[in-house]
């Protein structure tokens, strides 16, 4: 497949954080189709794994915190339904943050062919791997959409915010996977660690309990949450029909568009001593 010229100088403009993709993006997107179909390669249902265990993990947690802890979001009465919907708006934004995250150490350990080629753009692996994690964001999404019209019979007009609440998020995934790619380059027991953190990110992201059931210090603590802001905007644009507020959607874009340049940077200036470690 051919590859076009890159630089690893430094990165002179935020709009590098888009360029990095868009001049490669029929590799990315090869890469990142391999990927998912690399990932249930062999198994007896194939790609289908994709649809099942989203599926299967809402079961669980519905009964778990639905039916045994008898949680509900709103005060009132309440169908275990509408509960497994609410949590399980959340639980994708999470599951969709969790992936790029957890994959990001072993980006380039795990692509050291990739390293040894002078004209093979790394700075294209943390794309690959949110284009691969967004395939399976996009699987969750459709189960979501069929259990908001069962629970309620059709969707809010709303729903057409969700790409805007979702790119900050996408940003900010970006960012995580260029820092924790050039990091899990030298620190190699970051692959071990960071599913700890993401973990306790879960939960303390407002996908099990509503933020509103938060107080004291620790509402301050969820809402240093990056997850946080993410979670409620899209519950509400998908869920409860209710615009999402622009001026925190904003700030929260600007903070996670210069997130990404600084950690695009930082991979670019770091990349030159992948080979050596390797």
């Amino acid at each position: 497949m051919p590859m076009r010229k890159f630089s690893i100088d430094s990165v002179s403009s935020p709009i590098e954080v888009i360029r990095s993709a868009l001049r490669h993006k029929d590799l990315v997107l090869a890469l990142a189709g391999r990927d998912v179909a690399g990932r249930y390669r062999g198994s007896a249902l194939g790609n289908l794994w994709s649809l099942v265990t989203p599926i299967v993990m809402l079961a669980v947690y519905t009964f778990v915190f639905g039916v045994v802890y008898q949680a509900r979001w709103h005060a009132g009465e309440q169908s275990t339904l509408e509960f497994s919907v609410a949590m399980f708006s959340g639980l994708i934004v999470h599951g969709f943050f969790a992936e790029v995250t957890n994959r990001a150490p072993t980006l380039v350990t795990q692509n050291v062919n990739f390293v040894k080629k002078v004209v093979f753009p790394l700075e294209i692996l943390p794309w690959v791997a949110v284009s691969a994690a967004g395939f399976h964001f996009l699987v969750s999404f459709g189960v979501l959409l069929i259990g908001t019209i069962v629970l309620t019979g059709s969707l809010h007009w709303t729903l057409l915010f969700a790409p805007l609440v979702l790119l900050p998020l996408i940003l900010v995934a970006l960012g995580v996977a260029w820092l924790l790619a050039s990091f899990g380059v030298f620190l190699r027991d970051l692959p071990q660690l960071v599913p700890i953190a993401v973990t306790v990110l879960l939960f303390l992201s407002p996908v099990f309990y509503p933020l509103s059931a938060v107080h004291g210090i620790l509402r301050w603590v969820v809402l240093a949450n990056p997850l946080t802001l993410i979670i409620e905007s899209f519950r509400g644009v998908v869920l409860w029909g209710t615009v999402p507020d622009a001026v925190p959607l904003l700030a929260y874009f600007l903070i996670a568009w210069l997130f990404a340049w600084g950690a695009l940077a930082w991979f670019q200036k770091t990349r030159r001593g992948f080979a050596d470690v390797i």
